[in-house]
């Protein structure tokens, strides 16, 4: 069954992007396909490079990219919420003349259609926060 990922909340106040990641894990585990994994309002902070977690927590903007990585995951955040929360790639630092880019390697910045197209290709959409 192929899948794709909805995440809504934000890493420092939801479990949804924690809960998302377990999933996603359980997902591949259990020999199912993951689409894409679309963050969107909040919890775009996930593709932050600039996050730093407590030491006694799990930073989930590295754990995302270590799952990305190891298994090609396609992972979007979507550009309106990142932009709105001070998250730029190289492309968007140019564009706004920012010294500096901060979403992590590993996660896209995109619009709304990305999101269209994974609902139209997977089988399921699983929503995590809201």
């Amino acid at each position: 069954m192929k899948f794709s990922l909805l995440v809504l909340g934000s890493p420092q106040s939801s479990p949804a992007v924690h809960s998302a990641l377990n999933f996603a894990e359980a997902c591949l585990a259990s020999g199912h396909e993951l689409f894409r994994v679309f963050f969107f309002h909040d919890a775009v902070i996930a593709g932050n490079a600039f996050t730093i977690a407590p030491q006694d927590q799990v930073n989930l903007p590295k754990a995302w990219q270590r799952f990305g990585d190891e298994h090609g995951t396609d992972m979007v955040l979507c550009i309106s919420s990142a932009l709105r929360r001070g998250i730029v790639d190289a492309r968007e630092a140019k564009r706004y003349e920012l010294g500096a880019s901060n979403s992590l390697k590993g996660f896209d910045l995109s619009g709304l259609g990305q999101w269209a197209e994974a609902m139209i290709v997977s089988d399921r959409v699983v929503t995590f926060g809201g």
